[in-house]
């Protein structure tokens, strides 16, 4: 890859600063790529801006709708919305892995 990197919006993109989602290897420069573990929403998931409980909610997700895990840390998981929403994280036990 040459030149600089783009840069993505926060919450528009599966991209931060250490990892991205791999259909955007070539165009993001970042240390990991990650293939994305699809789970299934469960009834009372929020999707935040931080993982923790008190952050700022971006917005309530759709129970039976598909949330694409790229990280997990602790009780939280990082991902997006299908394949073209909102970016966050998600509470893991509102999620199922798919299966």
């Amino acid at each position: 890859m040459t030149g600089p990197s783009v840069t993505a919006d926060p919450g528009c993109l599966p991209v931060r600063g250490d990892l991205a989602h791999i259909r955007l290897a070539g165009l993001y420069f970042v240390p990991h790529y990650a293939v994305p573990m699809p789970h299934v929403v469960l009834d009372g998931a929020v999707l935040r801006a931080m993982s923790r409980a008190d952050a700022e909610t971006i917005r309530e997700l759709p129970a039976g709708e598909t949330f694409n895990v790229l990280d997990v840390a602790g009780n939280w998981a990082w991902g997006q919305l299908g394949e073209q929403g909102q970016v966050g994280y998600v509470a893991l036990d509102t999620l199922e892995a798919q299966g």
